[in-house]
């Protein structure tokens, strides 16, 4: 006569439930058992029941079997991190080097070269990548040149002044020049005019 496979689910007769508990617990720690026994491992079970009851089994120690867990799980998170660090490292790596390729790729199809590994679009948008490019360079050298028109405009304005006012200076020094020497002249000396008279003399 063959077993009946009993379906897993929750079984609802208290009475029922706590007396599969108690043999299924007895058969789990018996398995347990001997799975550390046959194979030397170190195993700890804790279970509570529905009522909140503790059942442990442990083939050393159960608190021992804990903390031995919780080391090994510090220990595989530091050694999983780095893991993790150097994997994303390895990716940003790739990424760049990617990119890397891919700008060098591109100055060198803007400088001419490896343009026939190229489609009808790609050269339509290198070509329109040049153009926008010297476009740009154009209204570049425009602005350069009016800043350099204007640099020189400046300049020329400023020589003008400079020369004017050089020229007041010199002006105002002449006049200077010959109001001091009218004035240093000897005032007793009569400096006007003599007029010499010619005819004939009457008696």
């Amino acid at each position: 006569m063959t077993r009946q496979k009993i379906q897993i689910k929750k079984i609802d007769s208290i009475t029922a439930r706590q007396v599969t508990f108690s043999k299924r617990r007895r058969g789990l720690f018996k398995k347990a058992s001997e799975l550390s026994t046959l194979c030397d491992a170190e195993i700890a079970l804790i279970v509570f029941s529905a009522t909140g009851k503790l059942f442990e089994y442990s083939s050393s120690s159960v608190k021992q079997v804990i903390e031995r867990h919780i080391l090994q799980s510090k220990n595989l998170h530091k050694i999983v991190q780095p893991s993790l660090e150097l994997q994303l490292d390895s990716a940003t790596d790739n990424n760049l080097s990617k990119e890397i390729y891919e700008k060098t790729r591109e100055l060198r199809q803007l400088r001419g070269e490896e343009l026939q590994e190229l489609n009808i679009e790609e050269l339509q948008r290198l070509e329109e990548l040049l153009a926008r490019a010297l476009t740009s360079v154009r209204e570049a050298k425009e602005i350069e040149l009016m800043e350099q028109n204007q640099r020189l405009r400046n300049q020329v304005i400023g020589l003008s002044v400079g020369q004017t006012r050089r020229l007041l200076e010199q002006g105002q020094s002449s006049d200077s020049t010959m109001i001091n020497s009218n004035s240093s002249a000897d005032p007793d000396q009569d400096t006007s005019f003599t007029f010499l008279k010619l005819g004939f003399s009457f008696s």
